[in-house]
């Protein structure tokens, strides 16, 4: 599934709270509906099947309650893509990534094996830390294999971890420095892994158990030998991106560039980014997996970076800066197919029951708005709940669908309209969260925090119909069989 990620390490962040989020695509010309949803223990399958592979899996019989993001009609499985389950540990799932024809042949893909269908339905239910997520997911990636190359992120108060998986049944995975953020297109993106904490210690990196050998009998090391000191098995920064990705011409227009402006928009000051001279551009390999951001991050920032299409480059499509024909050149962060962006923090300075949040946006970022909703419940409000096939400006995937549709084609008139509406949203929800926070309950804190919810859905699904309808005003005045005169 093309997509994007972000992750953010606690001490990169403007609060503390570790944050990771990521755009769920639809691949070219497919849009698919998305729905926010409530998984509880008795509703958890025992015995997994999947649709796409026909891969069957028991599953352990103590799941816990976990949120969700699945297509709403379940016709190609389940997809549930991004949650947090009621340990406040988060996953999500996942970007698919790049990998080469050593790899391939070292180690084939499993067409019967787990793919991005089944991997939150698996995993997440039965994890209490983001390191115990790699660990589970390792091992049935191991056991089932994988019929595609994915990476996926774990997330609890304190760590993020990242796992990309080789071939059909190795991995590696790494942690996220706590003082930089991540950056993630749909291509291989560790770049360097340290061998010997992964098969010492631990602290930071972990991988297939056999990964050592995996290397070297398949000749998959390409580091020259003037460049290490000792054998493979020494080297703290081995170059994972050269070994199991790819550098492919699509590549540079559909990957690479999406990350150099991630990493322009959390470092624009440290590099110089638009002289001739500059250190990184658009099309460079060696782009760095995760940096230290020049100031710290905030959910307002995830989502702009989420949402762009190169703004303040020649390469904006909607822009009007250099060259035309640069105009489009490479693939959008904020691209039409976008199903939904799902951020989700875990905040260490709240009680566990309120700790962790669920920010979801769905359609295309560049004209929706991020939402937050306490995932220490039962289940969500409807208006992000239930999604049908057909358009409905009741349901809020389908609101700014429309929104994003007509925005899009009269996007000089409708700016400010989706500007104001982002920044109402964003004020109110910020507004309604720290009173959420703050308030005493008397009873069941899972119902308080579904009342609290309902009221952030009731926001957000008026100042939703609110733009829609400015949105449709302005598109409606620019139809092209416009004439001045009224009827006598």
């Amino acid at each position: 599934m093309p997509c994007t990620t972000l992750l953010v390490g606690k001490n990169a962040s403007y609060d503390g709270s570790t944050l990771m989020a990521r755009n769920e695509d639809s691949p070219s010309g497919q849009f698919t509906p998305k729905k926010f949803i409530v998984v509880r223990p008795e509703d958890q399958p025992r015995h997994y099947r999947s649709v796409i592979s026909k891969v069957e899996i028991d599953l352990p019989d103590t799941p816990l309650r976990y949120t969700a993001m699945p297509n709403a009609q379940a016709d190609e499985g389940i997809w549930g893509e991004c949650g947090i389950n009621a340990a406040n540990v988060a996953m999500t799932e996942t970007e698919t990534i790049t990998t080469n024809h050593r790899v391939l042949g070292a180690d084939p893909l499993v067409p019967g094996g787990i793919g991005e269908e089944d991997l939150l339905t698996i995993v997440l239910p039965y994890i209490h830390s983001a390191r115990e997520g790699v660990l589970r997911l390792g091992a049935l990636l191991k056991k089932y294999g994988t019929y595609e190359m994915n990476g996926i992120g774990f997330q609890d108060v304190d760590e993020i971890w990242w796992l990309e998986s080789i071939g059909g049944h190795h991995w590696i995975a790494k942690k996220v420095p706590d003082d930089e953020a991540v950056v993630m297109p749909n291509q291989q993106g560790i770049d360097f892994f340290d061998l010997v904490d992964a098969f010492g210690a631990q602290k930071e990196h972990l991988c297939s158990a056999d990964l050592l050998d995996f290397i070297h009998d398949n000749h998959l090391d390409l580091t020259p030998d003037d460049d290490r000191e000792g054998g493979l098995e020494e080297d703290r920064s081995f170059d994972c991106r050269s070994a199991f990705g790819s550098h492919d011409d699509a590549d540079h227009t559909y990957n690479t560039p999406r990350a150099w402006y991630m990493l322009r928009c959390l470092a624009p000051f440290t590099f110089h980014w638009d002289t001739p001279d500059a250190p990184f551009q658009p099309e460079d390999d060696d782009l760095p997996w995760s940096l230290s951001p020049d100031r710290k991050v905030t959910v307002e920032d995830v989502k702009y970076i989420l949402s762009s299409h190169y703004q303040g480059t020649p390469y904006d499509p909607y822009g009007h800066k250099g060259d035309l024909s640069l105009r489009g050149k490479y693939r959008p962060i904020g691209i039409n197919r976008t199903n939904f962006l799902g951020l989700t923090q875990i905040r260490p300075y709240v009680p566990e029951e309120r700790r962790a949040l669920m920010w979801v946006a769905e359609g295309c970022n560049v004209f929706n708005v991020l939402a937050p909703f306490y995932t220490n419940v039962d289940s969500t409000p409807a208006y992000l709940a239930e999604t049908g096939k057909l358009p409905d400006t009741s349901q809020f995937y389908w609101a700014n669908r429309l929104i994003g549709a007509l925005a899009d084609a009269h996007y000089a008139q409708t700016a400010n309209l989706i500007e104001r509406y982002q920044n109402s949203v964003g004020g109110k929800a910020h507004a309604l969260i720290k009173t959420g926070d703050a308030g005493s309950v008397t009873g069941s804190v899972t119902a308080y925090l579904e009342e609290r919810n309902k009221v952030l859905a009731d926001m957000l699904q008026e100042e939703t119909g609110k733009v829609l309808g400015q949105v449709l005003y302005e598109a409606s005045n620019g139809m092209k069989n416009g004439f001045a005169r009224s009827d006598a």
